[in-house]
């Protein structure tokens, strides 16, 4: 999150790779249709690897210096920080729980959610759900997301509201519609949709020095202090710099970074990269947000 689309068996174009990614319609017609056929296991993977709900979503603890669920609590929400900034954040329960969860959500209010950062009732959603990069989601791909997290099992679990020290916007930006799937035959644009998906520049990409969110065009160079479960960490620069990114790295080593935590001089890389989640991605996809992270400019 930061176009892509994941791989699947036997199907083309589009992120989901459904069986019928045509049924999944831009939202506005969502209101209209009864039932969608939906590839599920399409639509869960498109939660559970590159973007990675779970990660914020789902209490954790720190296991051998990795991230591991609490059981019993999946997606259930309550996992939080305080940040000196922006206040104390708590994910939220997106179960399919009625009362303590968002089943009593549509799938047309889930997607505006995830891609607008509004909920139903009309209030505003706020940091760290990083919509500067779910804003690109394509209608298809929203869809999906929306359809599982229906499905998901509901957990009653009544979690803390998030207090902010900052005011929230009165919205991220105006109505999404008509995002299209990302182009199948594009390898560095479907890297850069992946990398959107699952907001890969949102922590290696630096903050103005003066304030005032990231600084873009120092895309990639890393450096923003990252306080989880593992400590602060300090994330790195990921551009084709030489010597202070991953210039003079193999693809293989850049894969097996994204998905093991391991660097390529075999040092062991920390949370909160949700390494687990990215280890399930595709070949493919992999491959295609290698092919993104070979284009960024060199920052030092």
């Amino acid at each position: 999150m930061p176009g892509i689309a994941l791989h699947f068996p036997r199907r083309q174009p589009c992120l989901t790779r459904s069986a019928s990614c045509s049924a999944l319609r831009p939202l506005p017609r969502w209101r209209q249709r009864k039932r969608r056929r939906v590839n599920w296991s399409a639509a869960a993977t498109l939660s559970k690897t590159v973007g990675s709900c779970a990660h914020c979503h789902t209490p954790q603890k720190l296991v051998d210096a990795r991230l591991v669920e609490l059981p019993g609590l999946h997606l259930a929400g309550g996992y939080g920080f305080d940040n000196p900034v922006i206040g104390r954040w708590v994910g939220a329960n997106i179960t399919s729980d009625p009362e303590t969860g968002i089943g009593g959500w549509s799938e047309a209010q889930i997607a505006t959610a995830i891609r607008e950062g509004r909920r139903p009732n009309g209030t505003i959603i706020g940091p760290p759900m990083p919509f500067a990069h779910y804003r690109k989601v394509s209608d298809a791909d929203a869809a999906a997301m929306a359809t599982y997290l229906k499905s998901v099992p509901p957990v009653r679990n009544a979690v803390e509201r998030s207090a902010y020290r900052i005011p929230l916007p009165a919205d991220w930006g105006p109505p999404i519609s008509g995002v299209a799937d990302p182009p199948s035959g594009d390898a560095v644009a479907r890297g850069a949709y992946l990398a959107d998906v699952g907001h890969c520049m949102d922590c290696h990409t630096p903050n103005r020095a003066a304030g005032g969110g990231r600084d873009w065009s120092r895309i990639g160079a890393g450096g923003r202090t990252m306080v989880g479960l593992a400590g602060p960490v300090v994330t790195a620069n990921i551009t084709s710099h030489a010597d202070r990114g991953i210039g003079r790295w193999t693809d293989e080593q850049v894969i097996r970074a994204i998905t093991h935590g391991v660097s390529s001089d075999g040092r062991r890389l920390s949370p909160p990269m949700p390494f687990e989640n990215y280890s399930r991605m595709a070949s493919q996809d992999l491959a295609d947000l290698v092919a993104y992270l070979r284009s960024l400019p060199a920052q030092p």
